[in-house]
């Protein structure tokens, strides 16, 4: 099983990044890991996370209030976001729309 990143999710993590390395130096990394890890048992078990929609899933990230927001396609894992728990719900799904 393959993972794609939108562009706007991969924005999302460097963002997240940047900040947590410009708070403490190398907690931006520890995040890529954790987001890693949390990519990782979204390919083992992709169905095991509850809905948001009707097409996407929401993997919550360890330590960190980050989620991954994703597609279970029948070719590939697709995520729209990696977005902090308190931003608003529903912006993630503008980026959905259209994403066929």
């Amino acid at each position: 099983m393959t993972i794609r990143l939108l562009s706007v999710a991969e924005a999302d993590l460097a963002d997240a990044i940047d900040f947590y390395n410009a708070e403490c130096a190398g907690l931006g990394f520890e995040l890529a890991a954790e987001v890693r890890t949390t990519l990782a048992r979204i390919v083992e078990y992709p169905e095991a996370w509850p809905r948001l929609s009707e097409r996407v899933r929401r993997c919550l990230v360890h330590r960190f209030p980050y989620a991954v927001l994703y597609e279970d396609r029948p070719d590939e894992i697709l995520v729209v976001g990696v977005m902090h728990l308190r931003r608003n719900p529903v912006r993630w799904r503008e980026r959905v729309t259209g994403t066929s």
